[in-house]
């Protein structure tokens, strides 16, 4: 599957300085999928001591990245 990345995604994932290799492992490769709004889906993936959330969609082949970001883990899963 491909990955596209929206406009916000391309403008967001800069900001936050977080590699376009880091959000694809993440999807090709979670911890954890979760349901999301509007029908998207959320792959977490913790990396170090922080958590990657990756909102998605599937779209034909391709992963339409939302955004992205670096969290707290112990904010999303549970122990």
């Amino acid at each position: 599957m491909g990955v596209i990345y929206t406009r916000y995604a391309e403008d967001t994932i800069q900001d936050r300085k977080i590699s376009k290799g880091f959000i694809e492992d993440a999807l090709r490769h979670p911890d954890q999928e979760i349901a999301g709004k509007k029908g998207r889906t959320i792959a977490h993936k913790i990396m170090g001591s922080k958590l990657l959330r990756v909102v998605y969609e599937i779209e034909g082949k391709d992963y339409i990245v939302v955004t992205a970001y670096f969290t707290h883990p112990e904010r999303y899963l549970r122990q």
